[in-house]
Parts: C-alpha cells; structure tokens; sequence
C-alpha cells in the first residue's frame, strides 16, 4: 500500500473546507485516513508525521502554533508569575487542573516539581485537580467533567486559605465546563487568582453551548480570559498542534503539547528561582527546541517500535494482556496511558494494565492507596505479581519502562520472574552517557526477544534529562497502544469508533461521526444513538424528552455504542441483528464492507 504524501497531506487540514465545521481538535487528520488498515510499520510512521505537526512552523497560515511569537511571549509571562510564587511561597500556590488525560498530566506534573521542590529543601507549592478525583488516575470517569459546579467546589477546597493562587486550567479542545466554571470563578476573584487557560484551538472555536445551572459558555470565559489578558491579569495560551492521529483523541498530541508547556513554564520559574537564570525568550525557546529533538530521536527508533506495536497488537487480537511493568515517573505514564484505553477504544480494564514500583507509596496522590476500590485500582509490582504473573502465557505482553537511574539490578530480577511464564517480554530502556549499570542490561537484553534502547547526551541539568525520558516514553507508550488498538480493529478510517459515551462532548462526537460515516441525518443518527444506549430498537417518549445528563449516565456500563447504532444505520437492522455482525466479524471497517455487500 502506498503511503501518503506527508509534504501534501501537512497542512491540508488548515484549508476552510476541510471538515469546517469542526474544531481543529476533533477534525481528522488526513494524514492517517487509513490507519485501521495500514501495517503496524505504516502505523508508526503516520504517527511519527502527525506529532511532527505539533513542531510546524507558523509560516504565515492563521492559527499560531506551539513555536510562534506569541505563544512563546505569553509562556515568558506566565513564567515569571510562577517565579514570584516561588520566590514568595507564603500562602501562595500553583495549581494545575483538567479532566481526563489532561488531569492526569496535571498530577504528573505537580508532583514532579513538587519532588524538585524538596531536593532544595523547599515546602511544595504544587496542587493539582482531576475532575472525577483520585480514581480517575486509573479509570475513566467522564461524568464529572460536565459539571462547572464541582470545578469549582474542588478549587475553593484546595485553595482554602490561600491568598494568591496561579491557577492552569487545561482543556485540550475548550470544551470541558468542569475547567469553565473553574476559570469563571478565578475571573470573579482576582484579588486571589490569576487564571491561565491552556488549549489547543482557535479561540473562537471554544465551546458554545450554555453548561447545566450556568448562564455561561466555554466560550464566553475564553473572550473575558482574552480582555483580562490585555492588563495580563489572565493568560491564555493556545497553540494548533494539528488534528489528533486518531480524531479527537487529545491524549496524544494534545498531552504531549501540554506536558512541554508547562514543563518549560515551570522549568524556567525555577531556573530563575534556585539558579538565578533569567527568563527569556530564546530561553523559552531553545527548551521548547529540545522537545523537538527529543520527539525526532525517539521516532528514530522506528523498527524496534514497531516491534512493539506488533506484539501488543497480537496479545490484544488474541483476547490477552499487554503489562507496562514500569520504574519512577515513567512508570507513572505507564499507568495513564493504560487508563486512557478504556474511554477511548471501548477497552476491557485487563486489555492494557500498567503496575509501577513502589505502587501508592510511589505516587504521593491525593487519596492514598485506592486498592479497596476494586482490582483496576491495584498498581504495584507486588499486585501484577499477585494478579497477573500466575495467568500469564505466551500470548500476553509484557514491557519493561525504565532508565539507568532505576534499580536495574531490581529490573532484572523482575525480568527473570516473568521470563518464567512467557517469552513475550520487551524493555523501553533510557540511558545517558557513561551508563554503568550496562553488563546488567546485557543480561535483561538476552531475556527479551526486543529492547529499545535510547542513550541520551547528559545535559546541564538531570531534570532536562528526565523531562526528555518521560516525553519519549510517552510517545513510545502511546504508539504502542494506539497500534496495538488499531490491530485489533477498534478504529474505523482514523476514528474512535468503539469509544464510551459518557459525557456531553463524547455524546456529540458521537453524533457527528454517525453523521459522517453513515450519511445520515442528525435527527436520525441520535436515534439510532440512544437505541444503541439503551438497548431498544423503540424509544419511548420520556427516553427522547431526556436531557444529554440522563443519556450519558445510562451509557456508562453499555459497549459498542457507536458501532451498534452505525450497522443499524447502514443496514436498517435490528439491535440483535447488529450484534450478530459484529459478534462475526468485530473488525469493524471490515464488519460494515462485508454488511454493505449482502445489502
């Protein structure tokens, strides 16, 4: 199969008539219009060419990317707020929140500066929020997110007392109203607050529909962001990065983008803090620079993942496991990108499981220890010991995350344990110049039939290091999953198909990709929506007067939502009739030609 013309294909998204009505962030990226039928090779490289997006140029076209001029400057400012937080800490803080993935990074990254923040013998000044809480870490929990209420009851909790706050507000796609009523209630308080809100749309393609009990829109809080930014008593910061791989899936790009901004905002605070660096422009820039270089490096070890892709690929088609067994921060990535599976390709919670050394203790979250909450919530070495090892067989994945400043010795032993019950054990290993822990690697590369090793020049600071380790082993881990998904047959063209709908703006993705794969018209399509929900091929009156709240929630345990009401559409069959074709032939693309040709 012929692949696309990257240089034709980069900007074709930009032009007024591709997908108009779509934000950037939902729009589909012509660049992976046949991923779901490409080979786990063609898959890595469609991704490789979709996160170099995020590093295009500006070049004149009309929205500013992560490396403009204004971008850039906004980052300058925002810096030097943090600065004075932490050269004043007192009753200040700097708080990150978000739903979903962005949450998730919210919590990674408070605790990172935090830890850098105890290395100086300085008290943390970090806090971060997750819509849905502590569990949502590890599983998804889209309901919360629709509510701007809860947004705020959980910042007044964390900044009670507090007399000056720099507070980050992340939505990937200016869509979530629990970050909305967030931001409202920081510009209705700026005596105490200075909101910053972090995205990845055109300012006017922000959210605009009225939230439940608010008399806002997403909106209307960005264009009061956007006069509060003129007196920089507010911040906004908004580059394009480009149409997600898989449409709509902000965990990839989306959350690559948000992890180098904040990482060099803050990085760059404490620079100017602790070593007297002062914050500049070609500062900002030349870190941002070094994101480049290390997404370049890590897609230069296209076969070996590959490699990975293939493996995981096969476990997920066989009805077993892929395992991250992962060591520190990396390990923490591990676990998020397991958790993002679920919601996004409709995922059994065993299909992807990531388990970290040291577990609860490892990760100083918020509620402590959530084993009692059920099996998904047990993340440590000691439960995939316990849990997995027993069952595991050939057939599973297992692989190993860590880097030359781990306990490899401890890697090896665990390495060696799971070697016992399946050869299908791979590493994603990270070292720096002058490694010396190498004739142990040389043992835990005979263990596994694929290792990718990455070494890393040793910059000026460790921490740089590390920043550069975690965003390669992001875009690692989410190519690994993403592939492996692809393999199984969960998207159809470059979209989720087989996604939950659990929340208002997965309720309307959904709607628009019916609409757009069936032909249908909307009316039609939510129909065939909420007979897939709820499971009946005739609504009744009060199931059709309901709000998008009521519909959402009745979807929570449901599976195969969008594929169900997409066989109905095309087909005109019954519910059972559709659960029939896919029960014989779940790839789904495959599924819909082989019904189109019996019609």
């Amino acid at each position: 199969m012929a692949g696309p013309d990257w240089n034709r294909t980069g900007w074709e998204w930009e032009s007024p008539d591709y997908e108009p009505t779509l934000p950037v962030s939902e729009k589909s990226n012509p660049l992976t219009r046949d991923i779901d039928r490409a080979s786990a090779s063609s898959i890595v490289k469609m991704l490789q060419a979709c996160d170099a997006q995020m590093f295009q140029e500006e070049a004149g076209r009309s929205c500013q990317r992560l490396l403009s001029d204004q971008v850039v400057t906004t980052m300058m400012e925002v810096a030097k707020r943090a600065e004075l937080i932490l050269k004043d800490p007192e009753d200040s803080l700097v708080v990150l929140s978000g739903c979903g993935t962005s949450g998730r990074l919210a919590f990674l990254l408070a605790s990172g500066f935090n830890k850098e923040l105890r290395k100086v013998n300085q008290s943390p000044i970090y806090a971060y929020i997750i819509a849905g809480g502590d569990r949502a870490l590890f599983s998804s929990r889209e309901a919360p997110e629709d509510d701007p209420q809860l947004g705020v009851l959980s910042l007044q909790k964390v900044c009670e007392g507090k007399k000056r706050v720099l507070f980050v507000g992340i939505s990937c796609g200016f869509s979530a109203p629990f970050v909305a009523g967030q931001l409202d209630f920081c510009l209705q308080h700026p005596d105490v607050y200075t909101p910053v809100l972090i995205g990845f749309n055109p300012a006017h393609q922000a959210r605009d529909e009225h939230m439940p009990g608010c008399s806002f829109t997403f909106y209307s809080v960005v264009q009061r962001m956007q006069e509060f930014a003129t007196s920089q008593k507010a911040f906004v910061i908004n580059p394009v990065v480009g149409p997600e791989a898989i449409s709509g899936s902000s965990r990839m790009k989306g959350g690559s983008a948000t992890k180098i901004l904040l990482e060099v905002i803050l990085s760059a605070a404490h620079a100017a803090t602790f070593s007297h660096t002062a914050i500049t422009y070609k500062g900002i820039l030349q870190h941002m620079r070094v994101y480049e270089t290390t997404a370049n490096k890590t897609y230069a070890q296209t076969e070996a993942i590959t490699a990975l892709v293939e493996a995981a690929g096969q476990s997920l088609r066989s009805g077993r496991s892929v395992c991250y067994l992962g060591w520190g921060s990396l390990a923490l990535l591990a676990l998020i990108d397991a958790s993002e599976c679920h919601p996004t390709f409709g995922a059994a919670y065993k299909d992807v499981r990531g388990f970290i050394s040291g577990g609860y203790r490892e990760l100083n979250n918020n509620e402590g220890a959530l084993t009692l909450l059920g099996p998904e919530f047990g993340i440590s070495h000691e439960d995939f010991l316990h849990s997995f090892l027993p069952s595991l067989n050939e057939q599973d994945t297992v692989l190993l995350i860590y880097t030359h400043s781990d306990d490899v010795s401890e890697v090896l032993k665990l390495a060696r344990r799971v070697r016992e019950k399946t050869p299908n054990l791979h590493a994603v290993y990270h070292q720096s110049d002058g490694d010396i822990a190498a004739s142990l690697q040389d043992d835990i590369n005979k263990l596994c039939p694929s290792t990718l090793k990455i070494t890393w020049s040793t910059p000026a600071s460790g921490c740089l290091l590390h920043m550069q380790w975690e965003l390669s082993t992001k875009l690692v881990l989410n190519a690994v999953s993403t592939g492996a998904y692809v393999l199984k047959g969960k998207i159809y063209q470059n979209h989720m198909i087989d996604m939950q709908v659990t929340n208002s703006k997965l309720y309307r993705r959904a709607k628009r990709l019916l609409q757009k794969l069936s032909g249908c018209p909307e009316p039609r399509c939510e129909e065939a929506l909420l007979k897939a929900v709820y499971q009946m091929d005739k609504l009744p009156k009060d199931i059709t007067s309901s709000d998008v709240t009521t519909h959402t929630g009745a979807a929570t345990n449901r599976t195969q939502v969008v594929p169900l009401a997409l066989v109905c559409l095309l087909t005109g069959c019954s519910l059972t009739e559709a659960k029939s074709h896919l029960k014989q032939q779940p790839i789904i693309r495959e599924a819909v030609a082989v019904i189109m040709d019996m019609a």
